[in-house]
Formats: C-alpha cells, sequence, structure tokens
C-alpha cells in the first residue's frame, strides 16, 4: 500500500475509504477556497510552470532536488493523484452516489478545445463541483456539468480506455478529499507530464503487471502500449518474451488490452517479484 493508505486509509487502500469523499471533508473553508480557484491556480498556473520544467529538464537532464521536492509536497498536500485501474474505476464509481462528467481542464488549458474524459464523484448528495467557476470554458456558471449514472460513466471511462488508451487516475482536491477521476494519456495530462521530468505528482498504482511467460508470444503489443516504458523484451528459450520493470510500471493494466493472447495480468504490487 502507499503512504496515503496508511495516513488516509482507515486499514484499507485509502481511495477506497469512503470517508475521504465525505460531506465533512467537503465543508472545509479552504478546501472550497481552493476549488474555487482551482482551473487559474492549479491548472493555468501548472501548464505555464511545467512548459518552464520541460525546457529545463531537456537542457539539464535533471531538476534541482529542492525544487521537486517543493513540487511534490506541495502536490501531496493540494491535489495529488494515483493510477488505478478499470477494476478500481468499477468499484469506485458504481458505490458513488453522484456523479458528473465534466471538461478536462488541462485539455483546455493546453489547446482550448473541450474533451469530456474528467469525472467528479462524491459518495454522499453534496457535490464539490458547485464551487467551480465554468465561465473557464466559456461556459454557464450550470452548463458542462453532465450527471451521468455509474452505468453511463463506467461504461465512457472503459471505452475512453479501450479506443484512447487512456490512463485512469484519482485525484484529490486538497487531501484527502477524493473529487475527480481523469482519463487521460500522458501528452495532455498536467500530472502525468510531470512524471516525463522526473516530479512525481501521483502514486504508482496498488498493482502491477504479470507476464505470463508461458503464454507469451513475443509479438511487442504491450511495448508499444505502455505509456510509461515499463515493458521490454528478453530472450527465452530462443524466444522473445516480454519483460516487466515494476520500478516503471505504474499499473495501470493498459497493457492488458494489447495483448492478443491474454498473457499480461495484474497483481498486488507487494507480489511482484
Amino acid at each position: 500500500m502507499c503512504e496515503f493508505c496508511t495516513r488516509h486509509g482507515d486499514g484499507k487502500v485509502w481511495f477506497k475509504n469512503a470517508a475521504n469523499y465525505g460531506r465533512d471533508l467537503m465543508a472545509d473553508l479552504r478546501r472550497r477556497r481552493y476549488m474555487g480557484a482551482f482551473f487559474t491556480t492549479t491548472i493555468e498556473t501548472g501548464l505555464v510552470a511545467i512548459g518552464r520544467l520541460e525546457t529545463i529538464y531537456q537542457k539539464k537532464k535533471r531538476l534541482p532536488a529542492r525544487l521537486v521536492k517543493q513540487m511534490v509536497d506541495q502536490a501531496r498536500e493540494e491535489h495529488f493523484g494515483q493510477v488505478v485501474t478499470i477494476e478500481d474505476i468499477r468499484e469506485i464509481v458504481s458505490r458513488a452516489a453522484t456523479i458528473v462528467r465534466m471538461p478536462c481542464a488541462c485539455r483546455w488549458a493546453a489547446t482550448r478545445k473541450e474533451n469530456r474524459c474528467c469525472y467528479s464523484v462524491s459518495y454522499t448528495p453534496d457535490t464539490w463541483y458547485d464551487n467551480l467557476d465554468m465561465g473557464y470554458f466559456g461556459l454557464a456558471h450550470d452548463e458542462g456539468l453532465e450527471r451521468v449514472s455509474a452505468a453511463e460513466a463506467i461504461s465512457q471511462m472503459e471505452r475512453l480506455e479501450r479506443e484512447h488508451n487512456a490512463v485512469h487516475t484519482i485525484w484529490t482536491m486538497v487531501t484527502p478529499f477524493i473529487g475527480a477521476i481523469c482519463n487521460c494519456t500522458p501528452a495532455d495530462c498536467l500530472g502525468l507530464r510531470t512524471l516525463a521530468i522526473e516530479v512525481e505528482t501521483m502514486f504508482r498504482g496498488e498493482q502491477v503487471a504479470r507476464v505470463d511467460a508461458a503464454g507469451c508470444t513475443g509479438c511487442g503489443g504491450c511495448e508499444d502500449a505502455c505509456r510509461f516504458g515499463a515493458i521490454g523484451a528478453a530472450q527465452d528459450a530462443g524466444a522473445f518474451k516480454a519483460v516487466i520493470d515494476a520500478g516503471k510500471c505504474f499499473g495501470c493494466g493498459l497493457c492488458r488490452n494489447a495483448c492478443p493472447a491474454g498473457a499480461l495480468s495484474m497483481v498486488g504490487r507487494h507480489r511482484a517479484g
């Protein structure tokens, strides 16, 4: 389990703890102020900052350790994520009291194009997104927030994974309150982009991919599909087989979709060895 499970999990995986979606957390004044300014203070400021940091990283191949620590510490307090599998998504969403699909702020900030791949979830009738300024997207206050059923949301996220190879992540809105599920790609998501400059603003998933060497045909489909560069190949009895680097694997489970032989599965990270 990750660090947040110890602090916010109440004996379970932190993002499956209903208390972290609850009414009491949502009522916190600091959190409401943060949500009200989320698009400008977190997304717009973050887009400018990561562009600058990517330039520095390309030149120097590293960022100052003090700066990295500062970014990660702030993210853990305000807006931190974790990669989850589609199985996790089904469990989280199926128990939610309210689910709303909305435009992806990261993609809007970068391209000014609307892409509805983000979801607000809550286990209470209260809805945190009331504080969001939808004028950011050129919409009225009550526009752009599409109420969906659990079945609809799950189906939509399954399609995003299947058709767009989208990585599922879950995010806090001032930790530990969990407000959003994102379904995005490394080129578009600010959180995923930080990983490329060695700033981890999200935890690896609770699971890791495992290859059944006996079933692997060495086709390379999983290596092409992996968003995190965690899959390579090695010779085994004269044939090439997929090999998972558990340290690089973020546990998204996307590689399974690209394996025609069904030779990939997900196991608890502690069992990966």
